[in-house]
């Protein structure tokens, strides 16, 4: 894997990760594209890096806002906190569940790790990539209606209501590669009734905190493979791994500064609908590359 290698897919996950067109769809399409093995424990490192970096990028860029909104008093530090708990134990509990009824039923005898890497096929990302473009466009043409008609939402945060919504379709959306968690969980805020500020602001919230467990994951996983290799007689480069994912963390780092500027500016603007028509076409592409072999 080259210096462009990685820097081309740190771009991608940064700019994909916080726009609501959904990363792994893709890094998956970038990986194919550029001839990279996603199974690789020097590419599960770069992942980990990347997600470290857009992570880091969403703590920088709502720093204030969180501080203004969540941290102001101790009352609405304690409102915050009870609805992340919420709509995080939905989210793991449901993702749980579906995960579990996939295991059993689609795929019965395959480990975590083999299906996942059946959700990385191109046919099975691309109507995940579809029905994220709907759940966007849906939500943008009602908050397009809402500003035609002058009408307000009013308050900081969101309601324990939105809250569990915006956990319970997260954890809908976890197993599903091309399903967009930035797009489905600002949505749906926005469907249930949050404003766009608002709903984008716990959307980013709730990334935080459900972050540092996946890229722990990752990085177990990377440990197996690691002794694995070694056992095998193939020992890996960590030094040479760890400073490729470092270069890799600092462009995810800045492409998700630009990215949160351009999902806030669509978002303030009205625009939010044609990340939904973008998803849709990309939809489209997906499903044909997919019918060309990759």
């Amino acid at each position: 894997m080259s210096i462009l290698h990685v820097i081309l897919l740190a771009i991608v996950q940064g700019l994909a990760e916080l726009l609501p067109v959904s990363s792994s769809a893709h890094v998956v399409v970038a990986e194919k594209l550029l001839g990279l093995d996603p199974t690789t424990p020097q590419m599960t490192l770069l992942l980990v890096m990347l997600h470290t970096g857009t992570m880091f990028a969403v703590i920088v860029y709502f720093w204030n806002q969180w501080k203004k909104t969540y941290f102001s008093s101790g009352d609405a530090f304690k409102r915050f906190l009870i609805r992340l708990v919420w709509a995080s134990l939905l989210t793991a509990v449901i993702g749980e569940v579906i995960i579990k009824v996939i295991e059993k039923t689609a795929f019965k005898g395959a480990s975590k790790g083999e299906i996942e890497l059946l959700f990385g096929r191109l046919d099975l990302i691309a109507p995940a990539l579809f029905a994220a473009g709907l759940l966007i466009l849906l939500a943008g043409l009602m908050e397009k209606r809402r500003m035609g008609a002058h009408e307000k939402v009013y308050g900081d945060s969101v309601t324990m209501r939105q809250a569990g919504w915006i956990g319970a379709i997260q954890g809908l959306c976890l197993p599903f590669r091309g399903f967009s968690r930035s797009g489905a969980t600002i949505s749906t805020g926005m469907l249930t009734g949050a404003s766009k500020e608002r709903a984008e602001r716990f959307s980013f919230a709730l990334a935080v905190v459900l972050t540092p467990p996946a890229v722990g994951r990752e990085v177990m996983r990377l440990v197996k493979a690691s002794h694995a290799a070694t056992a095998a007689g193939v020992p890996i480069d960590l030094h040479g791994s760890m400073m490729m994912g470092l270069l890799g963390a600092v462009f995810a780092f800045l492409a998700g500064l630009l990215a949160l500027r351009w999902l806030s500016s669509w978002l303030e603007e009205g625009r939010w609908y044609l990340f939904g028509i973008y998803c849709l076409v990309a939809s489209v592409v997906v499903f044909g590359l997919y019918h060309a072999g990759y």
